[in-house]
């Protein structure tokens, strides 16, 4: 190649700033973030500032526990307790409907889609216990009290 046929870089010095406009243009033109989540304190495990959003995940927590998203710590086990789970929901569609209206969008959409979930999977795993229960591998004891599926005892409280 030729000196004539080289490729030429050029350099434009002015190519930060305009880097720079751009971000800020970008910025600016950016819809207001919703500030980030309360980190847990070292110590407690509890955030600073308890928002609406905690207490729906504790329902949510609680209701998927008796679903047997959980296993119970001291035996391992899925705990199934479709009444208690059945309660949570219901006190989920409680503080749905006492908050109508007075929710901010992001709300709005972080209960409606707990509820839809939990209220799926309560459907759909009641259907199973149904189902397990005519083909005989648990017994309607096995669900007395919230305890453990598979013939063990129920945890204390429950």
């Amino acid at each position: 190649m030729s000196d004539d046929q080289t490729p030429k870089i050029i350099v434009d010095d002015d190519w930060k700033s305009q880097a720079r406009a751009e971000k800020e243009r970008l910025k600016a033109s950016e819809p207001p973030r919703a500030p980030a989540r309360q980190e847990p304190e070292e110590g407690g495990g509890v955030p600073e500032k308890i928002g609406f959003e905690h207490l729906l995940e504790v329902l949510a927590t609680q209701a998927l526990m008796y679903l047997g998203a959980y296993p119970d710590p001291q035996t391992g086990r899925a705990v199934l307790a479709p009444d208690l789970a059945k309660l949570h929901i219901d006190l989920l569609g409680v503080v749905e409907e006492k908050t109508r209206g007075n929710l901010t969008p992001d709300e709005k959409r972080k209960i409606d889609g707990i509820l839809h979930e939990l209220r799926m999977q309560f459907v759909e795993i009641s259907k199973a216990i149904a189902k397990a229960i005519e083909e005989g591998k648990i017994s309607p004891a096995d669900l007395q009290g919230g305890g453990p599926i598979g013939g063990a005892s129920p945890g204390p409280g429950l």
